[in-house]
């Protein structure tokens, strides 16, 4: 039986949707108007329904979330390790969601899985939802018998992946909004309240300081071509994101951004910690070495790292260890190969990988953690000296307000 998605008109008029399974599209229909339904559109669970406009934005495209892929791993793990057998943990996994297009996708698995195929090709349908590395170590895990643990492994490290995404997240949200208010409050100084307090100023006949006149100058400049400026910073934003669709000009920026000081040392920890974590759990599900280091290498967001993982699985291939391939590239830090050339020698790569993807994303948060304490006083301290400088322009004709009046 094959899912199918459906919309259908109830005996009020209203609208409704849901999931059902059946053999063809025909019997869904036949179905809904047993349940004194008018079927509207019925399609695969699997695809989406064709909206009225022809096109879509991308970013409005549905899509599930990491909290819902977390949610849902989890489920599946503690149900296969429930010994129930794995069409039934897909079934029950689908009742439980109250996602109309997960359980949609959760049955059009199903259904796969019921056909004979394995759980990591039922998967592969979806390819936008379970990545390549969660589909590699599901069928890693089938082939070995470990699907329950395997599962469980996913769980955990999706689960981390969220919240160390969300603990990023949030870190940011404060001193963006700090940015976004100063700057709020300097704009709405400069062309409303400077115009009216030095407008007294105007037409005196003695010449103004040069604080002053500085003020009024740049307050005219936002009065006069502020909707224009604003107009060329977001045309400059997409500009950039137009260019940097070329590959070749993303792998310059990329490369620019790690010879950038400071900003390469938080780059190249945020994306080798990602590395060495999902290389770890994908040979800890039993999944080669050399499969595992094409498929971490592709969760490094940096381009130029990337290239250079490629590199590394190449010497790995031509028989160099691991870490004296991570060593050669100059680019992995040093505690990460000392790390993996512990765990080669020991027969414990995954567990020291495991540890180095640890330390790393401690290392990591703790500099974020000193930066954004600094960052916030001296964005405190940029926007005390703002004010300063435009109540000083303002103050300093009254000041000498006695000499300019005759």
């Amino acid at each position: 039986m094959t899912a199918f998605r459906y919309r259908a008109l109830n005996s009020q008029g209203k609208l409704v949707k849901g999931v059902l399974e059946g053999d063809s599209e025909r019997q869904i229909r036949s179905r809904l108007r047993t349940q004194s339904l008018r079927p509207v559109e019925v399609a695969l669970a699997n695809r989406q329904f064709v909206p009225r406009t022809r096109w879509r934005l991308p970013l409005l495209r549905p899509r599930i979330g990491a909290g819902d892929l977390a949610l849902l791993t989890r489920q599946l793990a503690t149900l296969v390790q429930s010994n129930l057998p794995l069409d039934e943990a897909l079934q029950a996994a689908a009742e439980q969601s109250r996602s109309s297009r997960i359980k949609g996708m959760l049955l059009q698995v199903r259904s796969r899985v019921a056909e004979g195929h394995t759980l990591a090709y039922a998967m592969g349908e979806f390819p936008q939802v379970f990545s390549e590395m969660y589909r590699a170590m599901v069928n890693a895990g089938e082939h070995a018998g470990f699907l329950g643990p395997v599962l469980t492994q996913l769980a955990d490290y999706t689960e981390q992946r969220q919240y160390t995404g969300q603990k990023l997240k949030m870190a940011m949200i404060y001193p963006f909004i700090l940015v976004g208010v100063a700057i709020a409050v300097v704009v709405a100084l400069m062309i409303y309240v400077v115009p009216e307090l030095v407008g007294i100023f105007a037409h005196s006949r003695r010449e103004l300081p040069w604080l002053t006149r500085a003020l009024i100058a740049t307050s005219g400049f936002f009065r006069v071509y502020g909707a224009w400026l604003l107009v060329g910073l977001v045309a400059v934003v997409f500009a950039l994101r137009w260019l940097l669709r070329s590959e070749r000009r993303r792998q310059r920026w990329h490369r620019m951004l790690l010879n950038t000081p400071g900003l390469s040392r938080l780059l190249v920890a945020l994306d080798t910690a990602r590395f060495a974590s999902t290389l770890s759990i994908l040979m800890a599900s039993g999944v080669p070495l050399l499969e595992s280091l094409r498929i971490a290498g592709q969760v490094l967001s940096n381009l130029v790292l990337r290239e250079d993982s490629r590199a590394v699985a190449a010497q790995v291939q031509e028989g160099s260890s691991l870490h004296r391939a991570l060593r050669r590239s100059g680019r992995f830090p040093p505690m990460m190969v000392h790390m993996v050339a512990s765990g080669e020698t020991s027969g414990e790569l995954e567990t020291m990988l495991q540890r180095s993807a640890t330390n790393q994303e401690r290392e990591l948060e703790m500099t974020l953690g000193a930066m954004m304490s600094l960052f916030e006083p001296l964005m405190v301290v940029v926007m005390g000296a703002l004010v300063l400088t435009i109540v000083l322009a303002v103050l300093l004709p009254i000041f000498d307000l006695n000499t300019m009046v005759r």
